[in-house]
């Protein structure tokens, strides 16, 4: 007789019968509207009012070595650097 594989088992979680599917609600029956749409999130990253637009854009040797020397994240302070100079000489 073959014994069954303990780490197969699991006692907490038993297979559901055919009665058990028969005593099933949906969700939102059983827990009304409001909760079931609370668990509805939005996927990814939310929205940005005004996002960052990719572009091409030649720079000399020297300012990308200098930028990239500090390490990752380097586009984003030389984002910063061009917002110093739009802020000191608005239009």
């Amino acid at each position: 007789m073959n014994t069954p594989d303990p780490f197969k088992m699991d006692d907490e979680n038993p297979e559901l019968t055919a009665e058990d599917f028969a005593r099933m609600k949906p969700a939102r029956e059983v827990l009304g509207d409001a909760w079931v749409d609370a668990q509805k999130r939005a996927r990814g990253r939310p929205r940005l009012e005004e996002p960052k637009e990719k572009v091409t854009l030649r720079l000399d040797a020297d300012i990308l070595r200098f930028f990239r020397a500090s390490g990752g994240g380097w586009q984003t302070r030389l984002n910063d650097a061009l917002r110093g100079v739009v802020s000191e000489n608005p239009r």
